[in-house]
C-alpha cells in the first residue's frame, strides 16, 4: 500500500479525504487491482464462452479471448480519446479528470467484452459534464461526435452510474497540485516565473497520471507531490518537509507515473480491437441470435410479472367495494344533537 500522505494534519484529526467515498470504496493496492482485473476477466471469458456455445456448440474453441492486460490496454486507449474530446469541446480540467476516473472505475466491475470502451467513454464524459456542473445539451454533444446519436449516449448512462456506485464526487490531484503551488510561494525563495514553470511541468505529469492506476493506489496529495518531484526534486522535498512527510512514496509512485503514461502503439490497439469483435459477448451484439433470444426471454419475464400483478389486483378487488368496506358504525339517537 502507499505511504503516508504529505498533508497529515497537525491536530491529529483525520483528513477530509479519508472520509470520502473515494478513499473508502476506490483505494486498492497494486496487487489487489491486478487480482480484481484478473478475476473479472476469467469470469467474463467463461460467461461469453457459455453464450457462444449455447448459440453455436463447439465454436468457442477457435475464439482467442482477450486477457486482462489486453482489456486494460484498450481502456487506456479510449482514455486518450476522452482527453481529445475534452480538448475539442474545450471542457475545463475538472471534466477531463472526472471522465477518465469514471471510465477506469467502470472497468473495475465490467469487461470490454460486454461493453465497448468507445460507448462507455462517450457516456462517462457526458455524465462528467453534469456531475461537475459543466452541462452541455445532449443534442449538441452528440452532433459534434461522428456516427453518434443522443440515444447512444443515454443508453448506458444508468449502467455507468450504477457501476460507479453513484459515487460521483471526486478528489483530484490537479486540485492538490494547486494547493501545493500556493504553499510553495511561501516556503521557497524561488522567483515567481521559475515557480510557475515548475507548476506547469508538474501539471503535465498530473494529466499524464490520468492514464495510470495512480489514483487507485495513492492519495491526490501524494500524486501531486510526485508530479512536483518529476518537475523539480528539490522543490518537492521542500514542500514535503513543510508537511512533515518523509516522501518514501515518491520513488515507486514516480515509476508508476512514468511507466503508465507510455502509450501503446496503434498497431497493437488495432489488433486487440479486431480480436474484441470476435470475442464480444453475443448477447450484447444487436441483431444476433443470442441478443434476440435474451430480449425475448426478458420480455417474456416482464409479461409474466405484469400478468401476475394484474391477477393479484383483480383478486384483491373481487367482491369488495373499491371505495372500502362498510365501517359498520351506526349513530345513536342521542348523537343527533
Amino acid at each position: 500500500m502507499s505511504g503516508p500522505a504529505p498533508t497529515a494534519p497537525e491536530s491529529g484529526k483525520k483528513p477530509l479525504y479519508e472520509g470520502s467515498t473515494q478513499f473508502r470504496n476506490w483505494r486498492f493496492s497494486k496487487e489487489q487491482l491486478a487480482q480484481k482485473r484478473s478475476a473479472l476477466n476469467v469470469a467474463a471469458v467463461e460467461a461469453v464462452r457459455r453464450v457462444i456455445e449455447n448459440d453455436s456448440p463447439g465454436s468457442s474453441k477457435d475464439v482467442l479471448f482477450l486477457s486482462a492486460d489486453e482489456e486494460l490496454l484498450l481502456v487506456r486507449h479510449y482514455l486518450t480519446k476522452a482527453v481529445q474530446l475534452c480538448g475539442h469541446f474545450r471542457f475545463p480540467e475538472e471534466v477531463e479528470a472526472t471522465a477518465t476516473t469514471y471510465i477506469k472505475r467502470f472497468y473495475l466491475t465490467n469487461t470490454v467484452m460486454d461493453w465497448h470502451p468507445k460507448n462507455v467513454m462517450l457516456t462517462a464524459l457526458f455524465l462528467a459534464t453534469k456531475t461537475t456542473n459543466n452541462p452541455i445539451s445532449l443534442d449538441s454533444y452528440a452532433a459534434h461526435i461522428p456516427r453518434t446519436e443522443p440515444a447512444d449516449v443515454l443508453e448506458l448512462e444508468f449502467l455507468v452510474a450504477q457501476s460507479l456506485g453513484f459515487d460521483f464526487a471526486l478528489w483530484h490531484p490537479h486540485r492538490a497540485l494547486w494547493g501545493a503551488w500556493l504553499d510553495l510561494q511561501n516556503v521557497t525563495q524561488l522567483p515567481p516565473p521559475e515557480l510557475e514553470q515548475i507548476y506547469n511541468q508538474a501539471m503535465g505529469h498530473v494529466r499524464a497520471s490520468r492514464l495510470t492506476d495512480a489514483e487507485f493506489v495513492y492519495s491526490p496529495a501524494q500524486i501531486a507531490a510526485a508530479c512536483i518531484s518529476l518537475a523539480s526534486p528539490p522543490v518537492a522535498d521542500t514542500w514535503m518537509r513543510s508537511k512533515g512527510s518523509d516522501g518514501s512514496f515518491i520513488n515507486p509512485l514516480s515509476a508508476m507515473l512514468q511507466e503508465g503514461s507510455k502509450l501503446p502503439g496503434v498497431d497493437m490497439i488495432r489488433e486487440v480491437d479486431r480480436r474484441l469483435k470476435l470475442c464480444k459477448n453475443p448477447e450484447k451484439v444487436v441483431g444476433s441470435s443470442a441478443y434476440l433470444a435474451k430480449k425475448a426471454a426478458e420480455e417474456r419475464l416482464a409479461a409474466e410479472k405484469r400478468t401476475k400483478k394484474a391477477d393479484e389486483i383483480r383478486n384483491t378487488l373481487s367482491g369488495e367495494d373499491p371505495f372500502g368496506n362498510d365501517l359498520g358504525v351506526t349513530l345513536d339517537d342521542d348523537d343527533d344533537d
